[in-house]
């Protein structure tokens, strides 16, 4: 537990900007390099499951539920610095998403059924019409 609690979204990303202006990281906080470290946490995150069975990822020692959880706050500080920089609210865009997955999955043809949804149809070419 950390001296200063951090309640909210808001509030992290106010920290975040605050820790990276203190060091003067703006110049390095680009999008493309904000994406590439999320791309490079996120794989890190996949470490400690690397060779467990599906099973064994639900039960993990105190060891790799650290490791884990160390990961997922680099995730999700690269996330919320890169909707920062962009200027994206990530509880907006959150619901926004699972608005749109809520039609793409309905419940009654979705339940159940990990499969992904059936791709769109192509886009017909009309330059000849």
């Amino acid at each position: 537990m950390t001296d200063t609690a951090i309640d909210s979204l808001d509030t992290l990303r106010l920290r975040i900007r605050e820790f990276a202006l203190a060091r003067a990281w703006e110049r390095y906080h680009t999008p493309k390099n904000l994406v590439m470290a999320l791309s490079v946490e996120a794989s890190e995150l996949l470490e400690p499951f690397q060779w467990l069975t599906a099973e064994q990822s639900h039960h993990l020692s105190d060891a790799q539920r650290e490791a884990v959880r160390q990961e997922i706050a680099d995730v999700l500080i690269y996330l919320t610095r890169l909707a920062d920089i962009l200027d994206i609210d990530l509880l907006e865009a959150a619901a926004d998403k699972l608005a749109i997955n809520a039609r793409k999955y309905p419940v009654e043809q979705a339940y159940g059924n990990a499969l992904k949804a059936p791709a769109p149809p192509p886009i017909q070419d009309r330059s000849d019409d």
